[in-house]
């Protein structure tokens, strides 16, 4: 863990491993494939290749990194889009992650990156190959602690669906409050910094900081759930699990954080974690709004329908749906801050 989503060129990316979306021949080919050949070393890297190839649809192999960033890279080969055989391409599809996974695994690497498998000229259509994709790399970090991070080189190699965006769209529309239309002054450097960076010590931007920035919370608090106003983030965190009986690993998982960050809150009762932690672990623990506004409100923020983010996570917990991964997509779509990571 986590899982996370970036615009970039995948050959610059800074893991233990890439994945090449390859063909069973493994031959140097277009797109991604050619783009990772050619910053490798094409050479090096297609003699690596020809003692490998070839290998079945589905299945993935790994080589040295040679010239890129990463020590490794694993070719993944995906399958071409059949629009008559649905069921055969997602299995293929989804084993292409998997067995990508397990050879990161089996090599002892700590972080991967994939591109957008299948979803350029073999034709898979971007909003099914991003399902699969998510799916099976969710699946599979159900029992392994591994980064996963998708790389999408622009919005054009990007698709989520149209029904989910058109909801969500509608949302905002009704209750996102633009910026220039109220009188609020602009958010200082340090501010916009604390919102959206990532865990640290924010003891000096606590809530006194944000009243002029989030609107206050709006939620009536919920009696078997919240205790002492004083109870900190950390100790009502915990309580909440208890109640809800769901154990940490479960949690931190669904939130999509690092099991080292989610320990260094645990055990600091002072911690102050940064907003989108906060909201992933409500999201994780499938709180209501009521509940996220009480947790939020322990580390110092609120959510605000001034802030776009804040309104598109609101939708989804407002309509009870709690996947990370999914709310990530949109929040993606729409250039924000991931949720974990």
């Amino acid at each position: 863990m986590p899982f996370t989503i970036v615009r970039q060129d995948i050959t610059k990316i800074k893991a233990d491993a890439i994945v090449n979306a390859a063909n069973t021949d493994l031959q140097m080919g277009g797109g991604v494939c050619g783009a990772i050949f050619k910053a490798a070393g094409a050479a090096q890297l297609q003699a690596a290749c020809d003692k490998l190839a070839p290998i079945k649809t589905g299945e993935a192999v790994i080589t040295p990194g040679f010239g890129l960033p990463a020590r490794f890279i694993i070719h993944a080969a995906g399958p071409v889009y059949r629009q008559w055989n649905k069921e055969q391409n997602e299995q293929h599809l989804c084993s292409a992650y998997t067995n990508s996974l397990k050879r990161a695994i089996e090599n002892d690497c700590e972080t991967i990156a994939f591109p957008l498998i299948s979803s350029g000229i073999y034709g898979y259509p971007k909003d099914e190959a991003l399902q699969v994709a998510t799916s099976a790399i969710h699946n599979f970090l159900i029992d392994h602690d591994l980064d996963v991070t998708l790389v999408v080189y622009d919005k054009a190699a990007f698709s989520i669906s149209r029904e989910l965006l058109g909801a969500v769209e509608s949302y905002i529309d009704e209750h996102y409050i633009k910026t220039n239309e109220i009188n609020r002054r602009q958010l200082l450097d340090v501010e916009r910094d604390a919102l959206f960076k990532g865990d640290k010590d924010v003891n000096n931007y606590n809530k006194p900081i944000f009243e002029e920035m989030l609107a206050p919370s709006v939620g009536v608090p919920l009696d078997d759930l919240v205790g002492n106003l004083d109870e900190p983030f950390s100790q009502m965190l915990l309580r909440l699990i208890n109640a809800k009986g769901m154990t940490d690993v479960e949690v931190y998982k669904r939130a999509n954080l690092d099991r080292k960050l989610f320990s260094k809150i645990r055990s600091n009762k002072g911690y102050m974690p940064s907003k989108r932690t906060a909201i992933a672990l409500a999201v994780a623990l499938e709180l209501s709004l009521d509940e996220t506004d009480d947790l939020l409100e322990r580390a110092g923020y609120a959510l605000s329908h001034a802030v776009k983010f804040d309104v598109i996570v609101e939708y989804f917990i407002t309509n009870g749906k709690y996947d990370v991964l999914k709310i990530n997509e949109v929040l993606f779509e729409y250039d924000q801050p991931l949720l974990g990571g």
